[in-house]
């Protein structure tokens, strides 16, 4: 009887001086041995890119190489529950990441990121730059669109079409309710996400006069596009929702659902421009840490840039087209070298003007 007593003391008084440790900004060793708390690593700003194509530096660039290379995120930390390691230019406070492809992914990335106890993300900016389907509609390859809205594509109903009813335009609907496109619809739990609106803003007006890089190469595909005079534009800087779905989609008729179903969850006040697959999940992880002040969710930018286009041009059938872009995206490196022009005016901007955004967050009213 003796034994066990003692045995359960001792875990207890150990307990005790683990968190007596801790209070007092150190901590206490299984051989009693004192040593000082490792105080968390200060991050202004972060990067969260979604793919790379090889090597992080000397190849072809995916999404994360040119932050890499040229914001010189030499740092590294390992991230092994994660899918990629961490990079950082611990002089800037610059932290990169990349998350891999899909919500899935995208979603336990920023979740593990904002959990691990190495970094202070508590004042941190956050930009999510990545590449796109772009609606010919609204812009070209090439073009940057800042995101105030976040749809998701794959929360909802379906019904293949045919054996949905005659009267129905599609056999997708919101969960929730009885047809497509019900007005009825329940508060969105996920289906769309709205990021800080004046920090949207504030980005956009800082940009939007911007002059992109243009590829001789474009010419030949915005060409193609002859009832879209958007799609014929040089590359330009605008604002413009995102809709995030795991399957890759293609054609005029789901570039139809994709502008309506924006339009439905934003009610009116979001207009569909980019497509990809990670950013609900990202914001929705940096939404719950925020719950925990882990991250301030109104610090977080999303800009995506048209490396395609989300539909064909005349002449050519949706399934000719998509086959086509699994051969290579025509606009890839002008969607690259777009996203990080653009975003790099936005964190520059932020980190020149640190003494004041770090506390403030910056508004359209801040720009001279």
């Amino acid at each position: 009887m003796i034994k066990p007593l003692m045995k359960v003391l001792t875990l207890s008084a150990l307990s005790a001086a683990i968190l007596t440790g801790c209070n007092n900004s150190t901590n206490t060793a299984l051989n009693g041995s004192i040593t000082p708390e490792v105080k968390p690593i200060p991050v202004k700003f972060v990067v969260v890119t979604m793919f790379e194509i090889g090597e992080d530096t000397g190849d072809t660039a995916g999404e994360f190489q040119l932050w890499k290379e040229r914001q010189h995120l030499d740092t590294k930390f390992e991230f092994a529950n994660s899918y990629h390691d961490l990079y950082m230019n611990e002089e800037t406070g610059v932290l990169g990441m990349v998350t891999g492809i899909g919500t899935s992914h995208s979603a336990g990335a920023a979740m593990a990121l904002g959990m691990d106890p190495r970094f202070d993300l508590s004042h941190a900016y956050w930009l999510i730059a990545g590449i796109a389907g772009i609606d010919p509609e609204d812009a070209s390859i090439g073009s940057a669109a800042w995101a105030e809205y976040l749809v998701d594509g794959d929360l909802a109903h379906e019904i293949d079409p045919r054996e949905m009813p005659e009267d129905w335009e599609t056999g997708y609907f919101a969960r929730y309710t009885k047809k497509p496109y019900d007005p009825n619809k329940p508060v969105p739990t996920g289906e769309m996400l709205q990021l800080n609106p004046e920090l949207t803003n504030w980005a956009f007006d800082l940009t939007k006069d911007m002059v992109l890089p243009d590829f001789e190469s474009l010419d030949e595909t915005r060409k193609l596009y002859v009832n879209h005079p958007n799609a014929q534009r040089k590359p330009f800087v605008l604002k413009g929702d995102q809709l995030a779905a795991m399957t890759f989609w293609h054609g005029e008729i789901m570039n139809e659902w994709a502008n309506k179903w924006t339009d439905y969850w934003t009610e009116g006040k979001g207009e569909f421009v980019t497509s990809a697959m990670e950013d609900t999940g990202t914001f929705m992880s940096l939404s719950f840490l925020d719950n925990i002040g882990k991250v301030d969710k109104d610090r977080v930018m999303v800009l995506r840039t048209g490396s395609n286009y989300t539909m064909p041009p005349p002449g050519v059938t949706a399934a000719e087209n998509l086959l086509a872009e699994n051969e290579g995206y025509a606009g890839l490196e002008a969607s690259l070298e777009s996203a990080y022009v653009v975003g790099t005016k936005v964190m520059d901007t932020i980190l020149t003007n640190w003494d004041v955004y770090k506390d403030k967050i910056p508004t359209s009213a801040d720009i001279k």
